[in-house]
């Protein structure tokens, strides 16, 4: 790796792993052991990496392209871009391509001691690039069914890589952290309707939409109206109702990973209850709910309330 290379393979993880403090749940908050703070910001940078990925949020130069070995004038092709990402994942599991076996990317090469630590197998993290593949190719979702199946590549897997880096999994902790990860998902496709609009997609159900007597033209309205209005606390209702049946998770387990989790409920509730609170009108942009608001959430969780 020459000189400049290695300023390229700085920038590009930093600003990655900077946005965990954007998110509506806590990452990796202080109070965790450094070795699973450690191993979850591994797993986050991946995450976010790929969505960035698919979502062509990626930063300007091209330095990740060029770390992944995809030619300049090609890296807008969200498609090879994920190709070359999931061929340097797989350097991460078995060491295979580049002269020394390494992952490319230090994002990846970042993912490699995690892996070995925790034994973590690669199905997770397919799964999160087939969903953003499936992102380039289906823009629209018909049923409700239709959107569980995408959340179940695009979300379920991050609370089941959560579950693995503390030792926790079981068959019925990953029920529950399936439905608590499959509503932090429909909460932030609700959150970013008209986000997602600008990108051609629409992330809520089209029989919903027929439902509401909703339009996509609808969803492009500077404020929501009242079909709209109407829709997005049916859909809400649907996450909320979904916490609620995953948040038994939090009481299965103890010490500071019940905080952690208790953190990711309280996170899909209080951005649930801003959205209430903007009188479900989502399309001027995300309603955001405070720290205070947060706090109060995860109090209500960890005692078991509500």
């Amino acid at each position: 790796m020459t000189v400049t290379d290695t300023a390229h393979a700085v920038d590009p993880e930093r600003g990655t792993l900077a946005k965990a403090a954007d998110e509506n749940f806590p990452v990796a908050p202080f109070f965790l052991p450094r070795a699973w703070r450690t191993d979850l910001m591994a797993v986050y940078g991946f995450a976010r990496l790929v969505d960035d990925i698919g979502d062509g949020d990626l930063a300007p130069g091209g330095a990740d392209a060029r770390l992944l070995g995809v030619p300049e004038d090609r890296a807008d092709d969200r498609l090879l871009m994920l190709d070359a990402f999931e061929a340097d994942l797989r350097r991460v599991f078995d060491g295979s391509d580049g002269s020394d076996g390494a992952p490319r990317h230090p994002l990846l090469r970042r993912l490699v001691p995690t892996v070995r630590r925790r034994a973590l197998t690669p199905e997770p993290f397919l799964g999160l690039i087939a969903a953003n593949r499936q992102d380039q190719m289906v823009a629209r979702y018909e049923t409700y069914d239709d959107l569980l199946a995408y959340c179940e590549l695009s979300a379920n897997p991050v609370g089941r890589l959560v579950l693995a880096v503390t030792g926790t999994s079981t068959p019925e902790r990953i029920r529950r952290s399936d439905e608590i990860c499959t509503a932090l998902q429909i909460v932030e496709h609700l959150q970013d309707v008209a986000e997602d609009l600008g990108r051609d997609r629409i992330y809520l159900p089209a029989e919903d939409m027929k439902r509401f007597h909703v339009q996509a033209a609808d969803l492009a309205a500077p404020s929501a109206n009242a079909s709209v209005r109407a829709l997005i606390a049916y859909e809400a209702a649907r996450a909320r109702d979904l916490l609620n049946e995953g948040a038994p998770l939090v009481g299965s387990v103890h010490g500071r990973l019940r905080l952690l989790l208790a953190g990711f409920v309280a996170g899909g509730r209080a951005a649930l209850n801003a959205i209430a609170a903007a009188d479900h009108d989502v399309l001027p942009g995300p309603p955001k709910s405070g720290k205070v608001h947060l706090l109060r959430e995860a109090g209500v969780v960890l005692r078991g309330e509500g």
